[in-house]
């Protein structure tokens, strides 16, 4: 098993409709390719506001795949145009690490 970290930016000035948009549509359309959201936070640092996620793999070819079936998901794409329609831009820089556990690691 691998996990994901993925660390968006998002903005104050819209980030109830980016929560909104990743909590109705976004978990719910990568459900149905195979994600498994572990847990979600928002941290706020010195210099941006960041929502941050983990998600559980079985392995990287698994992971590469979901994500490429997701990102040609019809329904998300249009919810992302007509999101971003009404609010403007709502995620800015993204990070993503994959992670493997040590072997003493709990």
């Amino acid at each position: 098993m691998i996990e994901q970290l993925r660390i968006y930016e998002i903005f104050e000035s819209n980030k109830d409709a980016f929560h909104a948009r990743f909590r109705d549509h976004a978990a719910r359309i990568m459900k149905t390719y195979g994600f498994d959201i572990a847990a979600m936070w928002e941290a706020k640092g010195k210099d941006r506001t960041e929502f941050i996620y983990v998600l559980r793999w079985p392995d990287e070819a698994t992971m590469r795949q979901s994500w490429a079936r997701f990102m040609q998901d019809a329904e998300w794409s249009a919810i992302k145009d007509s999101s971003a329609a009404e609010h403007g831009r709502m995620v800015g820089a993204i990070e993503e690490r994959v992670m493997r556990r040590t072997s003493y690691s709990p």
